[in-house]
């Protein structure tokens, strides 16, 4: 039996003994059995809501999933996931002509680690990732100073 059913029969069970509904008792549980009532249908509707939730949780996970297979993909020789991000699996060719303009690599003074940033960073307050060391000043080659060969840029 639900809590409809419950509080349905609980409310019958008042009515049929025939308890006064004037008196203070049976005010008080008269509206005790109405407060139940409505409990029990807000229970209804939250629990058809959950349901219904659950169900589209359920359906955005299986999505979730498909998604994972197409953007990762499972290499069988490693026995792992690898995903198409990993600068390994592109051409180095194809990745140098998408950072050509205004890209730049610099060898870290601290760690000698090579740092690699675009011209949207700020060159005063470059750090490096590898060791957390301000690199101090760097001064960016446009092809046109004193020290550049001809093969510059």
């Amino acid at each position: 039996m639900g809590i409809s059913e419950n509080a349905a029969y609980i409310k019958g069970l008042f009515e049929g003994y025939e308890l006064d509904k004037a008196s203070k008792e049976g005010r008080i549980i008269s509206e005790l059995l109405t407060l139940v009532a409505d409990m029990a249908d807000k229970i209804n509707a939250l629990e058809a809501d959950n349901k219904e939730l659950h169900e589209y949780v359920e359906e955005l996970d299986h999505d979730l999933g498909e998604l994972e297979e197409e953007v990762y993909f499972y290499d069988e020789d490693e026995d792992e996931y690898d995903d198409y991000d990993d600068l390994n699996d592109f051409d180095d060719e194809e990745f140098d002509e998408d950072f050509e303009d205004g890209y730049y690599e610099i060898e870290c003074p601290s760690c000698g680690d090579i740092v690699c940033f675009d011209e949207s960073l700020d060159v005063e307050d470059l750090v490096c990732p590898a060791c957390g060391e301000k690199i101090g000043d760097v001064e960016i080659c446009d092809g046109n100073c004193a020290e550049c060969d001809e093969d510059c840029e």
